[in-house]
């Protein structure tokens, strides 16, 4: 979900495990030569939803890298089986107050223009629930620190990596 730190956590998972990290907004505002807001505007989360997914399918069966996605990629269900079939996925869990909280009064959230912002991420959460739910790693973020979920995620991936390999 926005505001649950996937940019932040991220940048410092791939540092700690030598990998690239491929942010997917980041890429579609490159490709789109404007900012995800502006897409959402201009042609509509349609069209931002289906430069997601490409973005996804181009990249997701590389090696050695962190994805940072939008909270809404796994709701289409080929994004979805195609981000569980080919990596560890984690789920970076916030209560909606602290998810609102980190989001505060940002201008960059196209799914959140026009709404009360604490109804709205609970309503976006409540639709995500079930796809959130199949990530391989729930992790709780409330009162640890970005250094500490880095740690727990490395942890579970190390043992991951050990137990796919037998």
């Amino acid at each position: 979900m926005m505001g649950s730190g996937k940019s932040t956590i991220g940048k410092l998972l791939a540092a700690e495990l030598h990998y690239d990290l491929v942010d997917i907004d980041a890429i579609i505002e490159e490709h789109a030569g404007m900012s995800v807001s502006d897409l959402f505007e201009l042609h509509g989360e349609e069209t931002f939803r289906r430069l997601e997914s490409a973005v996804l399918a181009d990249t997701a069966n590389r090696i050695e890298l962190v994805f940072a996605t939008g909270g809404g990629i796994l709701e289409n269900p080929r994004n979805c089986e195609l981000i569980m079939n080919t990596g560890l996925v984690v789920w970076l869990k916030a209560e909606v107050k602290q998810l609102a909280a980190r989001v505060g009064t940002a201008t960059n959230r196209p799914m959140l223009h026009g709404y009360d912002l604490e109804d709205r991420l609970s309503e976006l959460l409540k639709s995500r629930s079930a796809a959130y739910q199949q990530a391989h790693l729930i992790l709780n973020v409330g009162e640890l620190s970005p250094r500490e979920i880095v740690q727990q995620i490395v942890q579970y991936y190390r043992n991951w990596l050990t137990l796919d390999e037998n």
